[in-house]
């Protein structure tokens, strides 16, 4: 045992074929990734994961929706708020929208009688 430790030591070769071949393999992957072979690819692996997942209730497979929110949180906060600013905007469009129905109801009657 002690051996092949030292053997290993003193041979360096399989650290830098390792590292290379990673190396080689991330280029090749971001390579192949930007292909309509590798999109494909990756949609079909992704679909296969997913009924892996469905099929045998592999949660870990599963994402939860709002990971985006717990990824990026001042997004997540300037969303929020945009969303509560237009729901503002929405209501008092709505709001001065019935007013304005209501005026001209008002005034029909009026010139209607």
């Amino acid at each position: 045992m002690w051996e092949v430790i030292v053997e290993m030591a003193s041979d360096r070769l399989w650290i830098y074929t390792g590292i290379a071949g990673s190396i080689a393999g991330a280029v090749f992957v971001a390579y192949v990734g930007k292909t309509r072979l590798g999109l494909w690819f990756y949609s079909k692996f992704d679909a296969s994961m997913a009924f892996l997942a469905e099929r045998w209730g592999w949660s870990w497979l599963q994402k939860p929706d709002d990971l985006w929110r717990k990824r990026y949180p001042l997004i997540t906060a300037k969303m929020d708020r945009l969303e509560m600013q237009l729901t503002m905007i929405e209501d008092s469009i709505d709001n001065d929208i019935e007013n304005r129905l209501s005026d001209l109801e008002d005034r029909y009657r009026r010139n209607e009688s």
